[in-house]
């Protein structure tokens, strides 16, 4: 290959990978970053991770989810983003998920949770974006059917506010 070549080519690989057109499949938050994906995923749009802003995660399409949970009054309604359409957006490669909260509690998922059931990733409740002091600005919301039992100690120990990372591995 002739000098010439050699350095079009380089050339075209770093207007490829400034302008985000080498195949992350992921666009660039343009806000404040919500939550950070990492780990074993195959979509990114930072350096082994997957940051998502509020228009982001709306973009994935936006639930809602009415529920009991254990720390609010009879049925709640929930809106986010459905924690199935998040892990389509990162093709996840691992089987668990490492929840990550604000003050680092930290609960392990099984994927199959996030892929089979209608968990969501909740930013607002009865409508009202959540606050930190609030869950938020992220919850994982688990469904129950009103009037149901409470949730299972073990799903309840799943239901992470505050959230900031998913670390699937």
């Amino acid at each position: 290959m002739s000098y010439h070549r050699l350095a079009l080519s380089i050339a075209a690989l770093v207007l490829l990978a400034t302008t985000g057109a080498l195949g992350t499949g992921l666009d660039s938050p343009k806000g404040p970053v919500m939550l950070v994906v990492s780990g074993a995923i195959a979509k990114t749009n930072a350096a082994g991770e997957a940051r998502f802003d509020q228009a982001m995660l709306e973009k994935l399409g936006v639930a809602s989810l009415a529920t009991t949970t254990t720390w609010t009054e009879g049925v709640v309604t929930f809106e986010g983003v459905r924690a199935r359409d998040l892990m389509a957006a990162v093709d996840p490669k691992g089987t668990e998920v490492q929840a990550v909260a604000l003050n680092d509690y930290k609960a392990t998922i099984p994927l199959a949770d996030f892929q089979d059931r209608n968990v969501l990733l909740a930013f607002r409740q009865d409508g009202k974006p959540l606050r930190v002091r609030d869950r938020g600005p992220l919850w994982i919301i688990y469904p129950v059917d009103p009037g149901s039992a409470s949730h299972s100690l073990e799903t309840r120990g799943k239901m992470v506010w505050q959230l900031k990372e998913l670390r699937i591995r």
